[in-house]
């Protein structure tokens, strides 16, 4: 059984009556019995959970989960608290830190977001155990992309932030009319750190525009 938010199955349960996703569930099934995969069973669909279809204002594209024990929690990007933080995450931080003054968090586990709107949504939402990529091609684009094409058909006024290259060919998916779509390189060291993601000031962009639709901001 699938458990996700009463809002996201209402505008995706044609995708759970095709074909592909009976393929995609067994294969997942599979992948689970056979050895380590993340994140636990429970919090594949943890961003759809926290962060009901009427209520997105940002929308955040991952790649896949983290690949490593205790790090995936079905949020892209985000860890539990007690885990350290990812290189990534802490980059995250470090432009937040500097496009808002914010100081930097006591942990990584970003579900306060989630709480507040903010789907951080992996592309692919499992993974098998210090693999990266390797349930690239289970057929979860195909599910992940109806999410996107799905609010982007019934919502609007959203923020998609797109990092880095493989975020940034969901583009397409994206009513970029109705929307703001926000680009930048990947937060990842080996990006980040060649320019192109510290003094982007997305986080406070994010926030000018979803107040100009009369939306509350997000407390980064």
């Amino acid at each position: 059984m699938v458990h996700i938010h009463p809002t996201w199955h209402q505008h995706l349960s044609d995708e759970f009556a095709k074909p592909y996703f009976a393929q995609l569930t067994e294969a997942v099934r599979q992948e689970y019995r056979q050895g380590p995969c993340y994140p636990p069973g429970k919090l594949i669909f943890n961003a759809f959970d926290l962060c009901p279809f009427d209520k997105v204002k940002v929308v955040i594209i991952g790649q896949d989960p983290y690949h490593e024990p205790g790090q995936a929690m079905g949020l892209s990007f985000s860890v539990p608290e007690g885990i350290t933080m990812p290189p990534s995450l802490i980059n995250i931080f470090k432009e937040i830190a500097d496009d808002l003054g914010k100081e930097m968090p006591a942990n990584g586990d970003l579900t306060r977001w989630a709480e507040q709107g903010v789907l951080l949504l992996n592309a692919t939402l499992t993974v098998r155990a210090h693999q990266a990529n390797s349930h690239q091609k289970l057929g979860w684009d195909a599910f992940t992309d109806a999410a996107i094409r799905a609010l982007s058909a019934h919502r609007q006024h959203i923020v998609y932030m797109l990092w880095g290259g493989y975020a940034r060919s969901k583009r397409y998916l994206i009513n970029q009319q109705q929307n703001l779509v926000l680009e930048s390189v990947h937060p990842s060291p080996l990006s980040a750190n060649r320019g192109g993601w510290f003094g982007q000031h997305q986080f406070s962009r994010c926030n000018e525009y979803l107040r100009r639709q009369g939306e509350g901001e997000i407390d980064w």
